[in-house]
């Protein structure tokens, strides 16, 4: 999609801060953290929201997740605990219309959210 921003990021036309990448998944730090950890985990294909996911979907969520989960282990944020947070749609907060998790740790983090 030519005007999504995360793809922008994807294909280097704007910069991010990247943290892993492979053949599905990419995985940068937010450029205005909620936590002191917070990185977005997004998919490499254009998905808009997880409310427009089919089944043909589920193994790409699913890598989404442990990338998350990876990021977590690997900075060390894992013991502590993290969170991973998806949203769907303009009410729930969605500003990006390209699936994405947030993976927030470093800090307590309040329940229940916003």
């Amino acid at each position: 999609m030519s005007d999504c921003l995360f793809c922008k990021i994807r294909d280097g036309q704007i910069p991010a801060a990247v943290t892993f990448r492979d053949e599905d998944v990419l995985a940068f730090k937010d450029i205005s953290p909620k936590a002191p950890f917070h990185q977005l985990v997004i998919p490499i294909r254009h998905l808009a929201s997880l409310a427009t996911a089919t089944t043909e979907d589920t193994a790409l969520l699913g890598k989404l997740m442990l990338v998350g989960a990876r990021l977590a282990r690997e900075s060390g944020q894992a013991e502590g605990g993290f969170r991973v947070v998806m949203n769907a749609g303009a009410d729930a907060g969605q500003s990006v219309l390209h699936v994405h998790l947030h993976v927030l740790a470093g800090r307590v983090l309040a329940w229940p959210p916003g």
